[in-house]
């Protein structure tokens, strides 16, 4: 039986593909290719094994994607969170005061130039099996 095996690709919509590709390169260091957008290899998991992509559903009033009334919310790895807000904070971009941390990874959450809500998650080194 066929089955399907991850995420291929997120797609939004945008009043300027242009400019929000441009913010995305500049902010996150996406590196954008005008014909197909950014590229994520697995083999760039860090840290390494750690790589996964998850697909639910949540309720449809939840908050979890901001107020906006987005339909759809990206979640971005990123190998250092704390020095990636920095950065974000330093190019001026909306970042939500909330933090999450969990025993799988920690999470924030910014706001692009067209009001999507992105979560950023720092995936955490899974701990050593006890024997």
């Amino acid at each position: 039986m066929a089955r399907v095996t991850g995420i291929g690709g997120v797609f939004l919509r945008a009043r300027d593909p242009k400019a929000l590709s441009a913010w995305y390169a500049q902010h996150l260091h996406f590196e954008m290719h005008a014909e197909y957008g950014a590229n994520f290899l697995w083999s760039d998991a860090v840290p390494a094994g750690t790589g996964s992509t998850a697909f639910c559903f949540f309720p449809e009033k939840t908050s979890y994607f901001g107020t906006s009334g987005q339909q759809a919310m990206i979640n971005l790895r990123v190998d250092n969170l704390d020095e990636m807000l920095k950065e974000l904070t330093a190019g001026g971009v909306a970042i939500d005061p909330v933090r999450q941390e969990y025993s799988y990874g920690h999470f924030a959450w910014i706001t692009d130039p067209e009001g999507n809500r992105v979560e950023l998650w720092q995936p955490l080194p899974k701990p050593p099996k006890e024997s």
